[in-house]
């Protein structure tokens, strides 16, 4: 039965029946402690890598992690981490992928007979899939869930909240000026479907001069300190450009990069089961 809602509907472009949150139970032989969103207002400022290094900090704190990714049209989670498919089936469910390391990875392209095809799918469809991947696979006893969201506030987001019990989003920008904006539709949002905001990661914030170790705004100078202010959220982390986290990741390794970066991220994750 839906809730009521309890939002200032009057400047509203959601109805509330479709705000109101209807969660679903995962797989019966799923056991998840902990829901992650990682969102982005708009695309290409890094979401999907921070969801990979947020999921590798975590890892390496000792947690059992898994990682859904619901960018069904931009799937790239599987490439960071170098895994393939397909994706094994049992009669009782759908059964992940694991990393080098012991992640539990689900996507789109796990499940294609050809990874370079493209998803060209209606949204119904698409939210459908994201559906199937939280209640037809098997998450056995992961701490932490981070899901992996394509950008914007559209179909698949909705569905996200709608359908899985998320205990709380990290909101990724970039230091461009106009990222104030778009963090501000993801907060929105997150506060339309009573979804707790952990923060905000900003990524590509500067890079580091391999000479003199100089910081240079690569982006220009960074807003997200003033964003955080505006709505009240702390800044858990600015992600440098860093060409050794891309190395890395373009070889489906970056669970070998040392970076720390993320580190207060990764601590907020970590609060939740405390």
């Amino acid at each position: 039965m839906s809730e009521a809602c309890n939002h200032d509907c009057s400047n509203c472009h959601v109805d509330c029946e479709s705000r109101a949150p209807q969660h679903e139970p995962p797989h019966a032989r799923s056991h998840i402690k902990k829901v992650i969103g990682v969102v982005s207002g708009k695309g290409g400022v890094g979401k999907s890598m921070t969801s990979a290094m947020l999921a590798v900090s975590m890892r390496r704190k000792g947690y059992h992690v898994g990682i859904l990714d619901a960018d069904i049209t931009g799937p790239s989670i599987p490439k960071l981490f170098g895994v393939h498919g397909p994706a094994m089936g049992t009669e009782d469910g759908i059964v992940p992928v694991k990393s080098h390391t012991g992640i539990d990875i689900m996507s789109i392209n796990l499940l294609l007979e050809d990874e370079e095809a493209p998803v060209v799918w209606r949204g119904p469809v698409i939210a459908g899939a994201v559906k199937q991947f939280w209640q037809e696979v098997i998450w056995e006893d992961v701490d932490f869930l981070f899901v992996d969201m394509p950008p914007g506030t559209g179909d698949v987001p909705l569905t996200v909240f709608q359908t899985l019990p998320v205990d709380g989003i990290i909101i990724v920008s970039s230091p461009q000026e106009l990222v104030g904006m778009i963090v501000g539709k993801a907060v929105q949002m997150a506060k339309m479907m009573n979804v707790p905001i952990l923060g905000i990661v900003e990524n590509m914030s500067y890079a580091v001069c391999p000479d003199c170790g100089k910081h240079i705004s690569v982006f220009g100078d960074s807003h997200v300190d003033e964003t955080g202010a505006k709505y009240g959220l702390p800044v858990l982390a600015k992600m440098p450009i860093d060409p050794e986290l891309a190395k890395e990741a373009d070889a489906g390794m970056i669970e070998t990069f040392a970076g720390s970066a993320l580190d207060g991220a990764a601590d907020a994750v970590a609060a939740l089961l405390k």
